[in-house]
């Protein structure tokens, strides 16, 4: 891991009060590339400016980030979301909490107190390189077993739908699985 001196913009402390102590992971879709490739960070900071700093600092100070940015818009409070993203790795763990560690020399903060959210599990945990390991998928073929059953559903949908729209004939044929069993059994056809 490579990191650069602080931003001189940004002192320790500068940031106190201004960052929420909750990290969110893999809960946005990525800019740079596919999900299954990239991981998406994102952490709450109290005010526009102060966000920008941040990101300012993130892009600055590392150089296995590739990319950081804030919310086009205001959440609830004026607070903005900052966005990290990073390679899909094994070393992941370790860079999240290296990042966050080095935040919390600039909020004041105790990283004891950070807690981690993956993806739509409603769970917080303790922020460790232990636990970060635990959570998520540390490579794009373990991200891609575990949700390219809930990537690949989608497309058809949308494809079927726009089949319909247009007066194409739709072609796709539904699962076989004791509910779709149900349902011909009902509507007579086998």
């Amino acid at each position: 891991m490579h990191n650069n001196q602080l931003n001189e913009n940004l002192e320790g402390g500068d940031l106190k009060r201004l960052v929420h102590d909750e990290l969110h992971i893999d809960e946005f879709k990525s800019k740079m590339g596919d999900d299954a490739d990239v991981c998406v960070v994102s952490f709450k900071v109290a005010g526009k400016e102060p966000a920008i700093d941040l990101v300012s600092f993130v892009e600055k100070g590392y150089d296995w980030v590739l990319d950081a940015d804030v919310s086009s818009g205001e959440k609830e409070g004026g607070d903005y979301l900052v966005f990290v993203e990073l390679d899909r790795t094994p070393q992941m763990p370790e860079q999240i909490y290296q990042l966050i560690s080095d935040l919390v020399n600039l909020t004041e903060q105790d990283i004891t107190d950070w807690r981690v959210q993956y993806f739509k599990s409603n769970k917080e945990h303790e922020l460790t390189v232990e636990t970060l390991s635990q959570i998520m998928p540390l490579t794009p073929s373990k991200y891609r077993a575990k949700y390219e059953k809930d990537v690949d559903v989608e497309p058809d949908r949308e494809l079927d739908a726009l089949k319909t729209a247009a007066g194409v004939d739709v072609t796709t044929t539904a699962p076989v699985n004791d509910f779709t069993e149900s349902l011909r059994r009902a509507a007579g056809i086998k």
